[in-house]
């Protein structure tokens, strides 16, 4: 996966917790999360578009 292994994620943790702090982290994560699960939604709904007007023409 993008050649991120354990030790990297764990000092991107480290940098984001430093920079954050630990009180704004879990907001942090949760808004991220939300992000990504919104924007694999977004690209599924324009896939069922496109194959819809395919189908339709």
């Amino acid at each position: 996966m993008f050649g991120i292994g354990m030790p990297e994620i764990i000092i991107i943790l480290v940098i984001a917790l430093v920079v954050v702090g630990p009180s704004k982290l879990p907001q942090l994560g949760q808004s991220m999360g939300s992000a990504i699960r919104s924007f694999k939604k977004g690209i599924n709904e324009d896939d069922v578009k496109v194959v819809n007007k395919t189908n339709e023409a």
